[in-house]
């Protein structure tokens, strides 16, 4: 069994196909062994062995695409390139565009394969010195297209580095250039006309009516065929009259009859109108006598001529009968006696090697001779051939059209010469070209080598200049080193100290019995206590970070947004908040939340201190408490509140305003002794020292209380101090003891009547 191997052609192919469809860059009809070699380059330099490898190298690493277009493309190119070339263009050529196009008239340029805009830019300098700026940006316009569009990029910056622009004069460097730090930027107006655009000369249409147009170096990396195509495409383009500026390596374009040289040495060429015109002239004419012979000895040389010549040749009539056939013709195309007089379209050499018909109906609408070149003929039993074919119209004695000839070359061996010329032509201008690039490149290194050289010689005395001053710096060193393991102890000490404030600040933290949350000025969470934990059920590290308006607690954080950004602006704390929450198991509670904001050295706000304390027992008890009062403030029986000073009335309840039989306002300008007629303030005083004092908890006692009619009403009063409260306050709970004497004074009756 065989082992299967690799088909490079078929993964070149496949390389070449993923180029395209990633890029969109369609290397059809370039030279394939100048394509092969350049990525075979940049398989080297990235270390693939394969076109396979280096196909799944482009998948895997996208942006190597930048360094192979590079490479491939070859962006050779810089300002006024070949110099004499260009003075050239600057002393023939412009003046004869400007004179063919007058004051007015706008002007459109094609450069070809800009590269990084070098050349387009150079045509505008061109042109603006002969124009100047102002007419020059109202009537020029420069079309500047290639393929890769990294090069295009670059072009449109317009930013070149000093070794860029070296070949440009140093006039118009100053007059076209803005120097910013170490590039040159072109100028800003000019480059406004310049338009920039992606564009593949092989298959994108041309852009046309284009006065001057600049395609150097260009052709030469084309296969044959493909510059069949692309050299008509730039001759549409040309307006009548244009000029076509090419590369100096591109020397057999100069035999092209479609372009006509200017100056062959510079390669600039004006285009030749495709309007061919051929002078009515004689023609062969065989007179005929009575009986339909041809008997003049004239006749007879003609015709010996004619079948002795190499050359075949047909004739047609105006009704497009084949009316004449050389020797040569007939052996050629198998053209019998018995053919002549027939139809031409009826004959097999009307469409083979080539159609015929409808060029025959051209020359006779036209009036021109039209040439088919090199058309591949092949007899049976015979090697291939190259045919070229003339058909151009007969005019007779009165200049009028009589017939069409129809004149067969034999051109196989120029043919095959012209191709082996081209390939060898190709093959020495692309090494030519290969050669100048490497040339440059070289003179690139060169000048970077000598510069990197006078460098390094400068960087070796500052070497030892350096040396020198590193051995005094080492003691230096040394002391400061024994200065640095001093400081880095203190350093260690403070550090140790830091971390023993910082866990001492934590333990604060944690042991609080209150929510402490600090926040950032974007209401972050920094920090999260112990007590936050416990009841809202996230760890510090789950909340540190997030935001803390966005959290989902039991806490209503929403609420809290407007204090928070107020406390932001005005940097001043928030009046305390009380609500509702529920906690991690679910237990309803009340918070009252404390608002600061967090404050560095006295300087703005950086953030907002959340203090939250649970207030749920508190609360609790404050309710109960008035619960509690507006029980007792509702009860019947007396409750008086009492100054511990003055012993006047400050609050009674709903009971002892009814009994005492004074309003709250009328109380509160009377004591309570002088309610009492059995006893004088003096009296009072004493009577409740002892509780004012401390020495008693309470003081019981029965006394009477006069009301507003006069009437006495006993009562019995129970009194506490509650010196604790601000102010301190004297409670009395009064008891109304008329039933209990009534029913004291019925026992002692009746044990009297027992008696």
């Amino acid at each position: 069994m065989t082992k299967k191997t690799d088909d490079p052609d078929s993964d070149f192919t496949n390389l070449i196909r993923h180029i395209q469809e990633s890029r969109g860059i369609d290397f059809r009809g370039y030279k394939r062994t100048s394509l092969e070699r350049r990525i075979r380059r940049r398989m080297e330099e990235v270390g693939c062995d394969s076109f396979a490898a280096y196909h799944a190298f482009l998948e895997a690493h996208p942006q190597e695409f930048v360094d192979l277009l590079n490479t491939v493309l070859i962006n050779v190119t810089s300002f006024f390139r070949d110099n004499e070339a260009w003075e050239v263009m600057r002393r023939e050529v412009v003046p004869r565009i400007l004179e063919r196009k007058g004051d007015k008239g706008a002007i459109r340029i094609w450069s070809v394969g800009c590269a990084s805009g070098e050349e387009p830019y150079s045509l505008a300098m061109m042109f603006a010195e002969a124009l100047g700026t102002v007419d020059f940006c109202r009537r020029v316009k420069i079309y500047a297209t290639d393929l890769d569009d990294a090069a295009l990029n670059t072009a449109r910056h317009a930013t070149y580095a000093p070794r860029d622009v070296e070949s440009v004069p140093e006039a118009l460097l100053e007059r076209y250039f803005e120097r910013t730090n170490n590039h040159y930027v072109f100028q800003r107006e000019l480059r406004k006309c310049v338009i920039f655009g992606r564009h593949n000369v092989v298959s994108d249409a041309p852009i046309s009516r284009i006065d001057l147009l600049i395609c150097r170096n260009l052709l030469i990396y084309l296969e044959a065929d493909t510059q069949g195509v692309v050299l008509p495409r730039l001759h549409y383009a040309l307006v009548n009259d244009g000029f076509l500026f090419l590369g100096k390596a591109e020397t057999q374009l100069a035999r092209s009859r479609m372009f006509e040289p200017v100056d062959l040495k510079s390669r600039i060429f004006a285009k030749v109108p495709q309007e061919w015109r051929r002078t009515a002239g004689g023609s062969l004419s065989l007179a005929n006598d009575a009986n339909g012979s041809r008997n003049s000895q004239q006749a007879r040389l003609l015709e010996s001529i004619v079948d002795s010549s190499s050359t075949g040749y047909l004739a047609v009539n105006a009704e497009g009968v084949l009316v004449f056939a050389n020797t040569h013709a007939r052996r050629l195309f198998d053209v019998e006696e018995t053919d002549i007089g027939r139809p031409f379209h009826d004959l097999t050499i009307s469409y083979r090697p080539t159609e015929l018909r409808s060029r025959i109906e051209e020359v006779r609408n036209s009036g021109r001779m039209v040439r088919i070149e090199h058309q591949s003929f092949t007899r049976p039993g015979a090697e291939p051939s190259r045919l070229t074919i003339e058909v151009a119209p007969l005019y007779s004695r009165d200049g009028k059209p009589f017939a069409t000839l129809l004149s067969f070359f034999d051109t196989s061996r120029i043919f095959l010469l012209q191709q082996e010329i081209e390939a060898a032509q190709e093959s020495l201008e692309t090494t030519i070209e290969e050669l100048q690039s490497s040339n440059e490149e070289l003179e690139t290194t060169n000048e970077e080598l000598q510069s990197t050289n006078e460098e390094l010689e400068t960087t070796n005395e500052e070497l030892q200049s350096t040396n020198e001053e590193l051995e005094t710096m080492n003691e230096e060193l040394r002391s400061t080193n024994e200065e640095l393991e001093v400081a880095n102890e203190e350093m260690r000490r403070q550090s140790e100290e830091a971390g023993e404030y910082r866990r001492y600040s934590e333990s604060i933290l944690r042991s609080i019995d209150v929510g402490i949350i600090v926040l950032d000025d974007t209401l972050a969470v920094q920090s999260w206590n112990r007590w936050s934990e416990n009841v809202w059920g996230l760890r510090n590290e789950e909340v540190t970070g997030e935001a803390f308006l966005d959290l989902d607690i039991g806490l209503p954080v929403q609420r809290l947004r407007r204090p928070l950004h107020d406390i932001l602006e005005t940097q001043a704390p928030a009046e305390p908040v009380e609500m509702e929450a529920m906690d991690r198991r679910g237990r309803r509670i009340t918070c009252r939340i404390r608002l600061s904001p967090l404050l560095y050295d006295n300087r703005a706000a950086r953030g907002a201190v959340l203090i939250i304390e649970d207030v749920t027992e508190r609360a609790r008890s404050d309710t109960f408490a008035e619960y509690l009062g507006r029980i007792i403030g509702q009860s019947l029986n007396e409750v008086y509140f009492l100054d511990a000073a003055s012993f006047t009335f400050q609050l009674v309840n709903k009971g002892a305003e009814e009994k005492l039989g004074y309003s709250l306002d009328a109380l509160r300008q009377i004591a309570l002794h002088d309610l009492m007629p059995d006893i004088d303030a003096a009296a009072f005083g004493r009577l409740v020292g002892p509780l004012l004092s401390g020495e008693k908890d309470e003081i019981v006692f029965e006394t009477t209380i006069e009301r507003p009619d006069q009437s006495i009403r006993p009562i019995e009063l129970c009194m506490q101090y509650f010196g604790e409260e601000q102010p301190p306050i004297l409670v009395a709970l009064a008891h109304d003891v008329t039933e209990r004497q009534r029913i004291g004074l019925d026992d002692s009756r009746a044990e009297h009547t027992a008696s």
